[in-house]
């Protein structure tokens, strides 16, 4: 293989580098807590478990909080309290509220604080067209003028100005007054609340008595929101916090250690996704351990206490809940759920759950107390006696202003080390909607299955989980490492619990495995066919009737009659309502090619042909429409759709070749070797016109039409090697890989010549197509910096730019499965 002289020099200094990353550990972006699935994934993006409040996947508030006392003294480990606000003016997410607004504009002075309404409404905020909103506001293609909004308070002056802060949460343009001084103009859209300092006109404007805020906004496409208010913070009480020594991140686990005085504390998060155990896989249950020793010699009395904000059970911390506390089963519980039960009602990207109950429990085998109230009290109760009350068990309130909690006893601690644990779980009664149908998640597909009875499981089973679970974390990690190095290894254990938790595996209506991804920041789609395919290593590697269980639901939406069309649905619904798709543009051969070669790769993974057998009708019906549109593609949307539609895709032409070439594999499977020759053969044929097509001196062209400097990284022939279909000439993947190695950047090679932006999962697929080591590592190197050195911490992005490492867009999705695909060619040899 001949090389230039400048990817030589790139990989000798590639070489070079990898000696620091086997000096480093890797930083994750944000580090996984709690993984279960869209729903119950709760994260810290700081490195210092202390310095910020966890959160759900969406960057949302999802507090636990611990504290260990020694000797009386207390020490925080766990979280950072959340910043209160007192309301001047209360947003919706915090407080519901009645406002004047209309949808016709006003005339002049409509801002000022005595201008008289005239047929003005009365409605509740937030206002929008997303779950959180209480009165409808849509975009300007039906409320051309967008919503006028008169919100009326009155200040006592007790509040510094300079000390308040504008809450707004806007989608899309947005100006604000106060008593007719414009204090923020603002375009785009903030899809969170966000907290700005009040303006010094803002400060100027405010006035002793009656206030007025006005509020125009105008939502020009997509989704409608606006909510404003005015809070200013509540300064925290402060506490020492434990010293944390080090954090670890391993497949399944989570551990920090600390030192909190005279005494050692080791905290271990543990989501038991053991993907060859579909029962374990599925049980919503996670574990966290807290383990002291002495420091000094000495003897130190320790109690730890863990608690869970009611925010885990909410969309917004506004929403009523209810708690309970009880003994069962040799458990003591605390629960929290809404006090509105609305089940799956709501659906969206930027979403939580608000319905089903949080669990949080300890085995009676031990001194513990369990209760349910605000944060504070219980913190105070516990920081003065090491117990909480026993009289707040049962209680109504906000979302944001209720915990569940224990206190756990462990005793006079010595140098030997002492353990307890609790367990969280999550009841989510049903869990997606499947054409009208709600569904159970599979580990209560039992109607006599409670989580009463699944937590007690989950106790009698934490010494053998733990057990299992950290020999998988070293399995996975010297496999990793054997095959693809320690950068890889890294970014495979980093991505293992992102990539569960984005789906949910449910009980079909048949009784069957389905298992539902959710298109985490991207638009919210359930079964997303073009993120089943980047995500699909991963599970066939580790557990193939999941793997198998993300193409189910797209063969019934086809072969039931509802999905017409001669190509497979780009999705069946928007999580968790899986009625039908709702994206608003189809990809033909995008998804045609993704369900003939993911079929192929599971019957490979099977060792039998039945999972096509079952399917062939259909299988055929999408094959014709790639050998009739698949090889020169049509302008359509693709799943790299992010710098535009094309047209004449070389990537995706190579996308219908290989699934034209995976139905042959199949049909010589079942015995049709008539039929089996002919797609063969004509995926070779086709192979070798895309090669004379796309050619473009030392590398091939982003589409056939060969835009001056084009090029695209072209993952998708990555199946014929590891499906052994032999269809590509060799020296196309030589050529494209001496390309690849000069044309990287410092975070990554690009996806292709429009952006310098990159998909990291498609990285490591064009990566998996070295012939060598060497080549190989050169590609993930960078990925591996992009994760450890990226400013946007979030769950790991996909999407990231490749000259500074910051996230583009997207955060905690499933396709990071797809980094497993090294490991899954390496199996496939076997």
């Amino acid at each position: 293989m001949k090389k230039t002289l400048s990817s030589i020099f790139f990989g000798i200094a590639t070489v070079l580098g990898m000696g620091i990353v086997q000096a480093q550990n890797l930083r994750p972006p944000a580090y996984p807590l709690i993984t279960h699935d869209p729903y119950f994934s709760i994260w810290t993006n700081t490195d210092k478990l202390t310095d910020s409040p966890t959160r759900h996947w969406t960057g949302r508030t999802q507090s636990l909080e611990g504290i260990v006392r020694v000797d009386g003294k207390v020490y925080q480990f766990l979280g950072a309290v959340p910043t209160a606000y007192e309301a001047l003016l209360p947003t919706g997410e915090t407080k519901p509220y009645s406002a004047l607004y209309t949808l016709v504009k006003p005339e002049a002075g409509w801002e000022q604080p005595d201008y008289k309404p005239q047929n003005w409404k009365s409605g509740s905020g937030p206002f929008g067209d997303i779950p959180v909103a209480r009165t409808p506001f849509t975009n300007a293609r039906t409320d051309k003028d967008g919503i006028f909004i008169r919100r009326e308070f009155n200040y006592d002056g007790k509040i510094d100005p300079s000390k308040l802060l504008l809450v707004v949460s806007h989608d899309d343009d947005v100006v604000i007054y106060l008593n007719g001084t414009k204090i923020l103009s603002k375009t785009c859209c903030a899809g969170e609340y966000i907290h700005l300092p009040l303006s010094s006109e803002g400060q100027k404007a405010l006035r002793k008595g009656r206030n007025v805020l006005a509020v125009h906004c105008i939502s020009q496409v997509g989704e409608s929101l606006i909510d404003v208010g005015l809070v200013s913070p509540i300064p925290p009480s402060n506490i020492t916090t434990a010293l944390q020594q080090s954090v670890e991140v391993t497949a399944t686990q989570t551990t920090y250690d600390f030192t909190a005085g005279p005494v050692a504390l080791k905290v271990n998060f543990l989501s038991p996704l053991l993907l060859d155990d579909l029962e374990i896989v599925a049980r919503p249950v996670s574990y966290v351990t807290f383990e002291a020793r002495s420091t000094d010699g000495k003897s130190h009395a320790v109690q730890v206490y863990f608690g869970e904000a009611g925010t885990v059970a909410a969309n917004t911390p506004g929403q009523e809940v209810e708690t309970k506390v009880e003994k069962q089963g040799g458990l003591s519980l605390a629960s929290v759920g809404t006090k509105v039960q609305s089940i799956l009602a709501k659906k969206g990207d930027n979403v939580r759950i608000d319905w089903g109950y949080a669990y949080l429990a300890v085995p009676e085998s031990a001194t513990r107390q369990m209760a349910a109230g605000t944060p504070e009290s219980l913190k105070k109760v516990f920081f003065a006696k090491g117990e909480l009350p026993q009289n707040a068990q049962n209680s109504t309130s906000l979302a944001g202003e209720v915990a569940i909690a224990t206190a756990l006893n462990l005793g006079n601690v010595a140098s030997t080390a002492v353990a307890r644990h609790v367990l969280l779980g999550y009841d989510d009664v049903y869990s997606v909607q499947y054409f009208g149908q709600n569904l159970r998640g599979w580990w209560r597909r039992d109607p006599n299955m409670t989580m009463l009875k699944t937590l007690q499981i989950a106790e009698t089973d934490y010494v053998r989980i733990r057990e299992k679970s950290s020999r998988f974390d070293k399995e996975l990690y010297a496999e990793a490492q054997k095959v693809g190095g320690k950068a890889y290894a890294d970014l495979c254990q980093l991505a293992y619990r992102q990539a569960i938790a984005a789906h949910k595996i449910v009980q079909g209506p048949k009784g069957e495995v389905f298992f539902f991804s959710k298109e985490n920041f991207s638009n919210g789609s359930i079964g997303t066919v073009d993120v089943t395919y980047p995500s699909a290593p991963m599970f066939l590697m580790y557990n193939n009737e999941l793997a198998k269980g993300l193409l189910r639901f797209i063969f019934d939406y086809s072969e039931s009659g509802r999905w017409k069309k001669d190509f497979p649905a780009h999705d069946v619904g928007t999580y968790p309502l899986a009625n039908g798709q709702t994206y608003g543009e189809d990809m033909p051969v995008e998804e045609a090619g993704n369900m003939v070669i993911l079929t192929a790769a599971a019957v490979k993974m099977d060792g039998k042909p039945d999972f096509a057998r079952e399917h062939w009708p259909m299988l055929t019906k999408w094959v014709g429409f790639l050998k009739r549109d698949g090889f020169d593609p049509g302008n359509q949307l693709c799943t790299d759709d992010f710098a535009g539609h094309l047209a004449r895709n070389t990537n995706l032409s190579a996308k219908a070749i290989m699934g034209i070439a995976c139905y042959g594999q199949m049909a010589a499977q079942l015995g049709h070797q008539q039929v089996a020759d002919e797609h063969l053969k004509l995926a070779r044929e086709l192979a070798q016109k895309w090669a004379a097509m796309a050619a473009e001196g030392d590398h091939y062209a982003l589409t056939f039409d060969k835009p001056t400097g084009s090029w695209s990284q072209k993952y998708n022939i990555v199946w014929d090697q590891l499906l052994d279909l032999n269809v590509f000439p060799k020296e196309i993947i030589k050529k494209e890989m001496a390309f690849y190695l000069k044309t990287q950047r410092p975070y990554g090679l690009p996806l292709d010549n429009r952006k310098t932006y990159t998909k990291s999962d498609w990285i490591i697929w064009t990566a998996t197509m070295a012939d060598s080591e060497q080549d190989f590592r050169a590609l993930v190197e960078p990925i591996w910096k992009f994760a450890n050195e990226t400013p946007s911490r979030v769950p790991l992005s996909d999407w990231h730019e490749t000259t500074n490492a910051r996230q583009v867009g997207f955060q905690a999705r499933s396709v990071v499965g797809g980094y497993f695909i090294k490991m899954l060619a390496e199996r496939l040899k076997k």
